[in-house]
């Protein structure tokens, strides 16, 4: 079971929802969040920061490293920011911050086909996904690229 956090960036304009897979961290290992206009100013740290385009996540990873080395029996070299990022341990809700919001209006308008022609809508459905995903990929959203 996942849980979900809110974390307001530096400069207090956005917010993320994060998931924290397996309850294994807390959520004061999301230490920071700067957003794309915050994150300009952020000094940026390899060992404790992840940059996803232009959003920068800053751990707590004195915190993850005993969380993951408790929990886990994981070796606390391993335990890096894109380890947390990339193994859900501290990752996006969604794909990136805000992507829920964003495609409604695309979701709706695949969805009320639903009603007219099933099987187009599967068709539809389906291709919207892929050409999204790959969309994603090529702007370089870091869990798009393990789709």
């Amino acid at each position: 079971m996942c849980m979900e956090i809110r974390v307001r960036c530096h400069c207090g304009a956005r917010e993320a929802a994060f998931n924290l897979r397996d309850n294994i961290m807390p959520p004061e290992v999301v230490d920071a969040l700067y957003c794309p206009e915050c994150s300009r100013e952020a000094p940026y740290d390899p060992a404790t920061m992840l940059r996803d385009r232009d959003w920068i996540i800053a751990y707590d990873m004195e915190l993850a490293r005993f969380m993951a080395v408790s929990k886990l029996g994981v070796d606390p070299e391993r335990v890096t920011p894109e380890f947390l990022f990339d193994e859900g341990y501290a990752t996006w809700k969604e794909t990136y911050p805000g992507e829920l919001a964003e495609i409604e209006a695309e979701k709706e308008r695949i969805v009320a086909l639903l009603k007219e022609d099933p099987k187009r809508y599967f068709e539809e459905l389906r291709a919207w996904a892929q050409r999204r995903v790959e969309r994603l990929k090529a702007l370089g959203w870091r869990k798009a690229q393990r789709m």
